[in-house]
């Protein structure tokens, strides 16, 4: 079974986070052919953008949620790094600015969607807002519970536009979390990436699991399917994300258009 096949929420079916062991490889060790591999992925997506970008008919959004400390950055700059950044942004979605929250909660989401022939990473996304909105109580039961609706509506509306949608959780434990904060807390070159809501919010872990168990299940749909990506090892991280997006775009069946003139009838002087 290929890393996609394994690591996907099947459509339909209700997902129990502690059925996912954060620290599984797959088989897949830490050795010279798993660096090797990530490098080909790297390469590939590389090639694959380009065409992407030459066939102009598709656009790739891809999604990253994570509890914090979950490795949302390190994905970024460890897979994303073959991407040629004259097509390719990403996105930070923090707390909604005061234009915003003036809005429905999708506004600001579908502004940062990429064209056709680009690439977008969204670092958090509109799942905050079943997420976030519902363990911090930020909105009622009655506004949040809607969303999950609004959103597949509004990814389904992406896929029918020619937008891929692919959408990781980075599964970390609650142990590999506190280890990671203590490294950063000793780590004067990461201590700035801390702040005291991150110390908070582990108060609240298990409504974030519950939460994240309902937007995975009810929010993995054909056209934007999500994936539990075991993420106490970063290095199997990077491995399995690599390999679901070089699916991904190679089953678009890029091709290069045609010229648009006789390029046989060129002679150059």
């Amino acid at each position: 079974m290929k890393l996609w096949e394994k690591l996907v929420v099947p459509p339909g079916r209700r997902l129990h986070l502690a059925e996912w062991d954060p620290d599984d490889t797959s088989g897949h060790k830490k050795d010279a052919a798993t660096e090797q591999a990530l490098a080909q992925d790297i390469a590939r997506l590389d090639e694959l953008q380009y065409v992407m970008f030459a066939d102009h008919r598709h656009a790739l959004l891809v999604v990253l949620q994570a509890m914090d400390a979950g490795g949302k950055d390190g994905t970024i700059r460890h897979v994303m790094t073959g991407f040629n950044p004259q097509g390719c942004h990403v996105t930070a979605f923090k707390r909604p600015s005061a234009e915003e929250a003036e809005h429905d909660f999708l506004w600001r989401i579908h502004r940062a969607v990429p064209a056709r022939g680009d690439i977008a990473i969204f670092n958090r996304s509109h799942y905050e807002d079943v997420l976030v909105a519902r363990v911090r109580k930020l909105v009622p039961k009655e506004v949040w519970a809607g969303r999950y609706d609004h959103i597949n509506r509004f990814e389904g509306l992406l896929g029918d536009s020619g937008v891929t949608v692919v959408k990781f959780f980075l599964h970390i434990s609650k142990d590999e979390q506190k280890r990671r904060f203590e490294e950063r807390l000793t780590d004067r070159t990461k201590q700035w990436k801390l702040a005291p809501e991150d110390f908070e919010d582990r108060k609240y872990w298990d409504g974030y699991v519950e939460a994240y168990e309902d937007a995975l299940s009810r929010c993995s749909t054909d056209v934007a399917p999500w994936f539990v990506i075991p993420a106490n090892k970063k290095w199997f991280r990077n491995l399995a994300v690599s390999h679901i997006l070089v699916h991904a775009l190679e089953r678009l069946d890029l091709k290069f258009p045609k010229p648009s003139f006789d390029v046989s009838r060129v002679k150059l002087t």
